[in-house]
């Protein structure tokens, strides 16, 4: 695949997450909720916990921002949903590594949909729209 055709792929992947997330939402009980915001751009986000023990059982975010922080949101709910907190920050730290340009092994992740996000590493300004979330993730071991 060209070069060309892989950068349409990422974008088109990044638009269906950004135009349909997965776990956008709230639960009605009172769950665990963490909020942080990027206040260079503006981006905003909520994300809901439910914990059972230090298992992710299910997460749920809200907000307001880019596509590539909303896209990253929708990614990052599907990719430690079901794992513990540990397994979850060491996938946030994969991520981090991933937008300073380092090689990660995407296998590790279970969501291939992550890789579309590499490209991000890129613009350094838009680093802090993509790890918006995971940062917030981050705070649920806190």
């Amino acid at each position: 695949m060209s070069h060309i055709d892989l950068d349409t792929l990422y974008r088109q992947v990044i638009m269906d997450h950004y135009k349909h997330p997965r776990n956008r939402g709230t639960f009605d009980d009172e769950p665990l909720t963490v909020e942080m915001n990027n206040p260079t751009c503006g981006d905003r986000i909520f994300l809901q916990f439910k914990l059972d023990g230090d298992v992710l059982e299910d997460l749920k975010f809200t907000g307001e921002g880019c596509s590539i922080s909303l896209a990253s949101a929708s990614m990052m709910t599907q990719a430690v949903k079901g794992k513990t907190i540990k397994e979850a920050l060491h996938l946030s730290e994969l991520f981090s590594k991933m937008m300073l340009g380092e090689e990660v092994d995407f296998e590790e992740f279970g969501l291939d949909d992550i890789e579309a996000l590499q490209g991000v590493s890129n613009f350094p300004p838009r680093i802090r729209c993509a790890t918006l979330a995971w940062k917030a993730m981050e705070k649920v071991d806190q």
